[in-house]
């Protein structure tokens, strides 16, 4: 297993750490719903650094992004960011995955840690416009500092205005004394704050800095367990589990990230698709019951037939009620639709509802 430049310190501080994305990280410290309830009402700060960076440029980097990814990044203007995602020959999805313009000719991709391998290959496998790539995945730290508190307790740490940075929007500048610092506003949680990009040597300079300049805010660490019900809250996919390489960003509701203006992996079938319409659809559910909703488990109709897969599910920290993700046949996609959940044998009521569940 790998480990973060800041893995000693969770370990320190007491987190249970278990294995993820082939890092030991930090699932949890105080309990689930408590640094649940920190993010959505004060400030906490996740170690995020096992995720993966590429550093694209040359004249072609633009042209390279446009030929692998599903989203028209020709629209970036340096210093914006973007969500999108890899699409692979057979209508599934490589990754999910950030596309940041740094420069005119230079952007920096941020991909799944379990995927950065998968993801190298993949974009290299396409590069035949000579694009300059670096991996800059082991050289990089990612820190998520997220809550409606984040911005007044760390804009004492910047001589940037923390609060002008927009949703997608990022700047490069100073931060805890570290220049050169990538401070970004794509959050994985819904609870506003930003992102920390830094190198390995500074993460931990900064994350003293981070804590001492939050104490005020009643600042915490947060495991990756919580930040989990904090995204999944917000209806946002997970690769590897509502999205995979069987799943198509269509299906997926990742239409608003699919855009037919250019040609892209696949882009033709995917068209089709759409022309089409897909015969199943990733909806949000609520229990009608009290009953949590598991991975892997199946989504029935009234009469107990077969019609989907739960991908991800919980107790909702925030609603107190079981929520989930799920991929179900088209017709029962629609909002209001009743469906069950096959929990040990028993058929549980839930409804599908529109995303997010939580809303502020």
């Amino acid at each position: 297993m790998k480990n973060t430049a800041l893995t000693h310190i969770h370990e320190s501080l007491g987190a249970k750490m278990l294995p993820f994305a082939g890092y030991n990280m930090p699932i949890l410290y105080e309990g689930v719903n408590a640094e649940h309830e920190i993010v959505r009402t004060g400030v906490g700060v996740f170690d995020v650094s096992h995720m993966g960076e590429f550093l694209l440029s040359g004249p072609n980097a633009l042209a390279l992004i446009q030929k692998v990814t599903s989203n028209d990044a020709a629209t970036l203007t340096i210093g914006r960011a973007q969500y999108s995602c890899l699409p692979n020959a057979e209508g599934g999805i490589v990754d999910d995955l950030l596309v940041y313009k740094m420069k005119e000719d230079e952007y920096l991709l941020v991909v799944n840690a379990s995927n950065i391998e998968k993801d190298w290959n993949w974009i290299s496998s396409h590069n035949d416009l000579g694009v300059v790539m670096q991996n800059l995945s082991d050289d990089y730290s990612l820190l998520a500092i997220q809550g409606p508190k984040a911005v007044d307790a760390m804009q004492s740490l910047s001589s940037l205005d923390l609060a002008q940075i927009a949703y997608y929007h990022f700047e490069v500048g100073d931060f805890a004394g570290i220049n050169d610092v990538i401070i970004s506003a794509t959050g994985y949680t819904g609870s506003g704050g930003f992102e920390i990009y830094c190198k390995n040597a500074d993460v931990e300079h900064i994350w003293n800095a981070v804590f001492e300049a939050g104490k005020a805010f009643k600042i915490q660490p947060i495991g990756l367990a919580a930040r989990d019900t904090l995204r999944l809250e917000m209806g946002f996919c997970l690769y590897g589990n509502d999205i995979n390489d069987t799943t198509s960003p269509l299906e997926a509701g990742l239409g608003w990230i699919t855009k037919f203006n250019k040609e892209f992996t696949n882009s033709a079938a995917l068209k089709k698709q759409k022309e089409n319409g897909v015969t199943k659809k990733l909806v949000g559910f609520e229990m009608q019951e009290r009953a949590v909703p598991r991975h892997d488990y199946e989504i029935v109709d009234a009469a107990g037939n077969a019609i989907g897969i739960v991908t991800s599910g919980t107790m909702s920290p925030s609603m107190n009620k079981g929520i989930g993700l799920g991929y179900v046949n088209a017709e029962f996609s629609g909002t209001g639709s009743d469906i069950y959940i096959r929990i040990r044998k028993n058929d549980v009521p839930a409804k599908v509802v529109q995303l997010p569940f939580y809303k502020k």
